[in-house]
């Protein structure tokens, strides 16, 4: 990769694809960075509408032959954005290739596949980001550090859940997402794989887990756009259904490896009110955290060692010059959103394609999250508890 740029080609033209495309085009203009991102080539499904997204993004080219792209001579970076039944075969292929890869979360749909990611990332020996995007959070990222440096103890309980309410209406169609076959699971690998991330990166592995899952609306009607989670998606009343086999919940419990940590998990699309509610707490013997996503900038704080007349949660603005990512942003309390963690995503990758040893999730997180997702899975179907292999 000579020269002081990177090309980067992008596969999937939607939500994630927007973020993504934001992300590169925002970096190097608050970051530094020694080779500057150029958005090369955005590759789609459909030729009109890759076209309109790649204009609309501001991409050079566009194409709908992910294969063709993945080759290219001129391609350092691919980053995968598909529904997660192509991650497999576009990241094994990207490997082959030689290029570095970022690839959304859920890495894989199965712990197999996720496994031969890795394996092919290895023996090709190139770089590679699994996209857990809450991990950029300069609230999250500051909590970490705080663990690491020891100020909350030891770790009683982490509690974590991802709500939301999209789906809630049993005439919103069935989209890629509720499809095992597209999708791998339901709200337990859409959502539930960031709070077992986060569970990983701030605490520790889980070890085992017991579970169970459930399907709410068994069939929806089909729909004539399978993309997207938008709330306004509506069917027919006389359109045809089809049947629904991810889960539309999932509750499980699980056990910190070699520690005496609790974990409690709820991952759900069927929680009225909550749009995109992602929590977590954490507990231990010198204090507390909590934080949630929808107020993304602030985490709450108990310090045991406080005097008893003084004690109690303290609200810490995450925005302050030293707190992670923020001096590259606005002045203290002038808050940053969601596409800023993408940002700090991209970031963290392309700043760091020299070095050996990196501090982002990398598809052995990736595995480490999905092998999870499958015990949750196998726990929830035999009703005991499984260990996390």
């Amino acid at each position: 990769m000579p020269g002081k740029t990177l090309n980067i080609a992008l596969i999937g033209t939607k939500f994630m694809g927007k973020t993504h495309s934001n992300a590169f085009r925002q970096v190097d203009k608050f970051f530094d960075l020694k080779k500057k991102p150029v958005l090369k080539v955005l590759c789609g499904r459909d030729e009109e509408g890759t076209k309109a997204a790649a204009e609309k993004m501001g991409w050079e080219e566009w194409s709908t032959d992910w294969k063709k792209v993945v080759h290219r001579e001129d391609i350092d970076v691919v980053d995968v954005s598909s529904p997660g039944h192509l991650h497999h075969p576009m990241v094994i292929e990207a490997a082959k290739a030689g290029k570095h890869i970022i690839c959304e979360k859920p890495l894989a749909n199965t712990s197999k596949e996720a496994a031969d990611m890795v394996r092919a990332v290895n023996k090709s020996g190139v770089k590679h980001m699994c996209g857990f995007s809450y991990r950029f959070a300069p609230a999250v990222a500051e909590i970490k550090q705080m663990i690491q440096r020891g100020e909350l103890g030891d770790i009683f309980h982490f509690r974590a859940a991802y709500q939301q309410d999209w789906i809630v209406d049993p005439n919103f169609p069935r989209v890629w997402r509720l499809q095992k076959k597209h999708a791998g699971s339901g709200a337990l690998g859409d959502i539930g794989a960031h709070i077992i991330d986060m569970c990983h990166n701030l605490v520790g592995q889980v070890a085992e887990v017991a579970a169970t899952t459930q399907t709410f609306i068994k069939e929806r009607p089909l729909p004539d756009d399978d993309t997207g989670i938008s709330r306004n998606k509506r069917a027919g009343k006389k359109a045809k259904k089809g049947k629904v086999d991810v889960d539309d919940a999932a509750v499980f419990i699980g056990r910190i490896a070699g520690t005496n940590t609790l974990a409690t998990f709820e991952a759900t699309r069927f929680a009225p009110g909550r749009r995109n509610h992602h929590t977590f707490e954490i507990y231990g013997s010198k204090g507390s955290v909590t934080w949630n996503l929808e107020n993304m900038n602030v985490f709450q704080y108990y310090n045991s060692a406080d005097p008893g007349h003084v004690q109690g949660f303290r609200q810490v603005h995450a925005t302050d010059p030293g707190h992670p990512y923020a001096d590259n942003w606005w002045p203290p309390a002038h808050i940053i959103g969601y596409e800023h963690l993408f940002v700090h995503e991209v970031y963290d990758f392309l700043s760091t394609l020299g070095r050996k040893n990196v501090a982002y999730p990398t598809f052995d997180d990736g595995l480490n999250c999905q092998k999870v997702l499958d015990a949750v899975e196998k726990a929830a179907a035999t009703k005991r508890w499984i260990d996390v292999k």
